[in-house]
């Protein structure tokens, strides 16, 4: 123990004889960069994830893993990463549009709350892996779009929402998988699934009761 102490003073010496004379002079001096150099790590640390070096959405994103940090209904989620000036990365979930929940402009809608407790429970505090479209990777609200991936499932969790009765095949964009989406719909509409249990049109999102009638 002696050996190893005086080895450790001896380190503590010769990091001592480092610094210049004038800085051995003066002490305040030196200790007013120290405690600047520690707040400036600290604030480092506390300011949260930081974004994926470099690079376009593609390249940030896509395949990638990340944590959601926070459900904020049933088709909208935040990632536990950077966004430029943003802390979090708020993603919009391609292809499928879930009921609304309170605090939302339009209200809390028919089973919204179940819709939204689905992606609590399936995603929040876990890891998922967006899946982009490239040169189509943000909305107008700019919200990362995605497919979203949870490790070890079959199907992303869109088709997931939309297979039970959780959220609506949206076909007013398109993309990719917008016919297989209104394919998985309709069989989740004929087996009275989640909200096609007794939804009613004047239940349903905007553009779909336009639809509807």
């Amino acid at each position: 123990m002696r050996v190893k102490l005086d080895r450790f003073l001896n380190v503590r010496r010769r990091r001592k004889r480092i610094l210049p004379p004038r800085w051995r002079r003066r002490p305040l001096l030196s200790g007013i960069v120290l405690v600047v150099a520690v707040v400036a790590v600290v604030a480092r640390r506390s300011a949260g994830p930081v974004a994926p070096a470099g690079g376009d959405d593609q390249e940030r994103y896509h395949g990638k893993t990340f944590r959601v940090a926070r459900v904020v209904d049933g088709d909208t989620i935040d990632l536990a990463v950077a966004d430029g000036q943003h802390a979090r990365t708020r993603v919009r979930l391609w292809g499928v549009d879930t009921p609304e929940v309170a605090g939302s402009p339009s209200g809390e809608m028919y089973y919204g709350p179940q819709a939204s407790a689905l992606a609590k429970t399936a995603l929040e505090g876990r890891e998922v892996i967006p899946l982009l479209i490239k040169g189509d990777t943000r909305g107008k609200y700019g919200r990362l779009l995605a497919y979203l991936q949870i490790p070890g499932t079959d199907v992303t969790f869109n088709e997931r929402l939309i297979a039970t009765g959780h959220g609506y095949a949206d076909w007013r964009f398109e993309h990719p998988y917008k016919k297989h989406f209104l394919d998985v719909e309709r069989r989740a509409r004929q087996g009275r699934k989640g909200l096609w249990a007794d939804v009613r049109p004047e239940q349903m999102p905007a553009w779909r009761r336009r639809a509807a009638r």
